[in-house]
């Protein structure tokens, strides 16, 4: 098959759903399939990323949230980018404007939503959910409910990385939601990877000796993410007893986390580690991961945790809680920094050493492979509900093929 992916989330400076693009972009061919993501960009770009992958970029205004991102403007110029590739099947990976676009496509393709956020968690339940309850919040956004529900119209199948957002969906009416869980990069994180040297410096940064908790957060930096709520506590629980926190990340709202993690000697934010093997190295040495968001469709970094072999401490709710093992960590009660505090705290009493056992027992998990070849299998299996069209290959044009690598980005 051929497969394009319309990714208004892909940003080579992005998070999860750049590393899920690019493991896409890696697995795709080895599948006997090849992957066509269309993306946001500043230029018309067609990158060929290796047999059977290429990365096309239409011409976009930037996003005024967060400028690291852009999105699709121009309906017109993404039709005709479609029109030229022929695909087989498409993607669109984001429920707003770039989804009802290629709703509207006349190509005869079978089509899939790959829910890669959560709007209404990340916006509407985080701004109301502490003043009315989550039935009023639904009826406010009535006419979100109304969009999902004409999306999943527009849509042979609506993909979901965890059973509670599919659960959700088939509630509001989107009958034709399923669940097709993700998974982590085979090979790369493990418990092996463990350096008590690494976390003695790391501590040592922080102004603790090696019998302090080394607390890990890695992420993008935007409000949803809660990390403010998350160095918070960690501050707080760092007055109180031998803690420590690295935060591993970029985003909008750096500065603003800096300057809270200054207040306190023991919390610390550290740029984006674009190394993926010294990623893995330091989760592994890390005592546990903190995560604050109950808003992730899958959470790619709790997951990788969890392949690392390291204690979760997360929310009660949302995708970070399906990779908490039992005695491998803490949960709190989403959105709540004294939960929170409290959860780190019974994480330290009940011994970090036996939750990390306990931890590293199940850091097997899921592989990415293991995903994409049940993801690839459904939309082959989609393929009798449409009268397909051959695909037709498409000549790239020598002058606009970038000679990078296939680790472009990651």
């Amino acid at each position: 098959m051929r497969i394009a992916d319309v990714c208004a989330f892909y940003t080579p400076a992005g998070g999860g759903v750049r590393t899920y693009v690019e493991a896409k972009l890696r697995a795709a061919p080895r599948f006997g399939h090849e992957m066509i993501v269309i993306a946001p960009g500043e230029r018309h770009e067609v990158i060929k990323r290796g047999p059977g992958a290429v990365l096309v970029t239409i011409p976009s205004p930037r996003l005024p949230v967060d400028r690291r991102y852009r999105y699709f403007g121009d309906e017109a110029a993404l039709h005709a980018t479609l029109d030229a590739w022929r695909p087989d099947h498409v993607e669109a990976s984001s429920p707003w404007s770039s989804a009802t676009m290629v709703g509207r496509w006349q190509g005869v393709a079978t089509r899939s939503l790959v829910m890669h956020s959560d709007p209404l968690a990340a916006y509407a339940y985080r701004w109301l959910g502490g003043v009315m309850p989550i039935h009023r919040i639904y009826r406010c956004f009535g006419w979100f409910w109304r969009h999902l529900r004409g999306l999943g119209q527009m849509f042979d199948t609506v993909v979901c990385a965890n059973s509670q957002l599919t659960g959700r969906l088939h509630d509001g009416g989107i009958a034709n939601s399923e669940t097709i869980r993700m998974g982590v990069e085979s090979g790369l994180f493990s418990p092996s990877l463990r350096s008590h040297s690494l976390r003695e410096q790391a501590l040592c940064a922080l102004g603790l000796d090696a019998s302090a908790t080394l607390l890990i957060g890695v992420g993008r930096f935007s409000a949803e993410k809660r990390w403010n709520m998350v160095l918070r506590a960690a501050g707080e629980i760092a007055r109180r007893r031998p803690v420590g926190m690295l935060l591993v990340g970029d985003g909008s709202k750096r500065f603003g986390l800096e300057l809270l993690a200054n207040r306190t000697k023991q919390v610390a934010v550290l740029p984006r580690i674009e190394d993926r093997n010294q990623l893995a190295r330091l989760l592994a040495s890390a005592d546990a991961l903190v995560h604050g968001c109950e808003a992730e469709t899958f959470c790619m970094v709790a997951a990788e945790a969890r392949a690392s072999g390291i204690p979760l401490i997360v929310p009660d709710c949302g995708a970070a809680l399906d990779q908490l093992v039992p005695g491998g960590g803490a949960v709190f009660r989403a959105a709540s920094q004294i939960s929170l505090e409290r959860a780190i705290g019974r994480f330290i009493d009940r011994g970090p050493e036996l939750q990390r056992a306990a931890a590293t027992r199940a850091s097997g998990g899921r592989t990415m492979d293991e995903h994409f070849c049940e993801l690839f299998a459904r939309y082959e299996a989609l393929a009798p509900q449409r009268a397909v069209q051959p695909a037709a290959r498409v000549e790239i044009i020598p002058e606009l093929v970038l000679a990078r690598s296939a680790a472009m980005g990651s």
